[in-house]
């Protein structure tokens, strides 16, 4: 092993105070969605597998991890049994996975029952796949929950790693979530289970439930512009916030993950590009005129764009249909969140007042909530481009069952004319319901998207901000928006 044992174990005693007196370091009392399933994994885990929280950056891996360790103790779990450890340091990255049990077990000999490992940023590891098929294979009494803030490494094993482990891709915050980390008042809104609950509401109701919700609005805002990421949505500078992101990014990830993990020499270029999609946010990919202006070829750019969706900054979305037509059609491109252009830009709170940059971060938002709210039930999302040039932003396929979602973020209530995408969409595919995402707090409600030119389709108008805040705050994984 390289390094001193007696270097490794200090290091190790560091990041496990709870071998020393029973306790975890102060930890936020706030606890994300996906507390509750890392839970269900190491304490009664459905199938015999490790879990993979796979995540961007600073969107709370490492808090999860040891706030499952402070709750394992609250149950009484031994504390020696429970071994938290990083392999962004240094020591431990030398020391590797095999070096890094032999030190723990070493220091505290095995006890009877289950060991739980937590082991944070596993892609700096060596061989990590076969080395946790073969603790899943072979060593029975381990729970395992590990975190990366990459997948192309699970990619690279998946031959290897099938049906070792279960992955949790862990989103940045919800408006929600926002609201609790930032510990703000919670608005006295009804729990939705599903956005569909919506649909039989009476006209009243929408009323006095709009009028609730407009304290929600700038709140909103300041989450599009603070992101959600637990340590800039604290921050108390928004500039400040705007800045770390970008640092974090930028620096840590374009330039220095992407050489470490997948050998990028060209970063300049790939910078470039990822500042040519935050220009682009939510929109069509123009691959010919991205290779043009950049300067770069399309393999090339294919690969960058690859390596940005493994590392969790963007979601590319495919083009509904199929046929020789679809597969040649460009993808939307979303960035992971709505405060990554702003922030990687520069443009401080100058977001607010281009409304439509702010309906573009609003539509990211939005679709960044429905995805993660779904993403367990295996939904595909797709948008739909139709005759005339008619669109749909968002497209969930369901089982047999299509739902659209049309984001119309601006000031004026939005009325029949402004939906001929989402009527042609729902007459066409006999779709009979579908949604819409509004800015006015007050344009809430149904609207009947009239005759044989919206198939008898109903659809509702629902504003970002509760929106958003029902998809985040609903814990329930099974189901599906109706």
């Amino acid at each position: 092993m390289i390094g001193s044992k007696l270097e490794l174990q200090a290091v190790l005693r560091q990041f496990n105070p709870w071998w020393r007196d029973g306790r975890v370091r102060e930890l936020p009392n706030w606890r994300r969605a996906a507390f509750g399933q890392i839970m269900v994994w190491l304490t009664n885990p459905p199938a015999p597998r490790a879990l993979l929280v796979s995540g961007a950056r600073q969107v709370g891996k490492t808090t999860l991890l040891l706030q499952a360790a402070e709750a394992l103790l609250q149950k009484g779990v031994p504390p020696t049994k429970i071994l938290y450890a990083t392999f962004d340091h240094p020591l431990l990255k030398l020391a590797g996975l095999e070096g890094l049990l032999e030190s723990w077990t070493e220091m505290h000999p095995a006890l009877d029952g289950p060991e739980y490992l937590l082991l944070d940023e596993i892609q700096y590891t060596k061989d990590w796949q076969v080395w946790l098929k073969h603790q899943v294979d072979l060593v029975k009494h381990r729970r395992i929950a590990v975190t990366g803030s990459a997948t192309p490494l699970l990619v690279a094993g998946q031959e290897s790693g099938v049906g070792r482990w279960h992955t949790l891709r862990l989103a940045t915050l919800s408006f929600y979530e926002y609201l609790k980390i930032k510990r703000i008042a919670e608005t006295p809104l009804p729990a939705v289970a599903s956005l569909g609950e919506l649909f039989a509401w009476d006209r009243p109701r929408f009323a006095q439930l709009g009028a609730a919700a407009r304290e929600l609005v700038p709140h909103f805002h300041e989450y599009l512009l603070r992101g959600g990421f637990p340590q800039t949505a604290q921050m108390a500078s928004i500039t400040q916030a705007q800045q770390l992101l970008r640092e974090d990014i930028v620096d840590k990830v374009l330039k220095r993950d992407m050489t470490a993990l997948f050998g990028v020499r060209r970063i300049l270029e790939l910078e470039q590009l990822f500042l040519y999609l935050c220009l682009h946010d939510g929109g069509l990919l123009d691959l010919p005129t991205l290779c043009q202006q950049l300067e770069v070829k399309k393999p090339t750019a294919n690969n960058f764009l690859a390596l940005l969706e493994n590392t969790h900054l963007i979601h590319r979305l495919a083009p509904f249909g199929y046929g020789k037509e679809i597969l040649r059609a460009r993808h939307k491109v979303y960035l992971a969140d709505a405060a990554i252009a702003p922030s990687v830009l520069l443009k401080g709170t100058a977001l607010l007042e281009d409304a439509t940059a702010l309906g573009v971060a609003v539509e990211t938002a939005f679709f960044k909530h429905v995805v993660t709210r779904y993403y367990q039930q295996s939904v595909a999302f797709n948008y739909w481009h139709g005759k005339k040039g008619h669109e749909v932003d968002i497209i969930a396929s369901i089982n047999d069952r299509l739902v659209p979602f049309e984001v119309k973020y601006r000031t004026q209530a939005t009325e029949l004319r402004d939906l001929a995408g989402l009527r042609q969409f729902c007459a066409e595919r006999r779709v009979a319901k579908g949604y819409v995402i509004t800015k006015e707090i007050d344009d809430f409600g149904l609207l009947p998207l009239g005759g044989d030119a919206g198939g008898g389709a109903l659809a509702l108008k629902i504003p970002a901000p509760l929106a958003c805040y029902w998809l985040g705050r609903s814990e329930v994984e099974a189901g599906a928006p109706e």
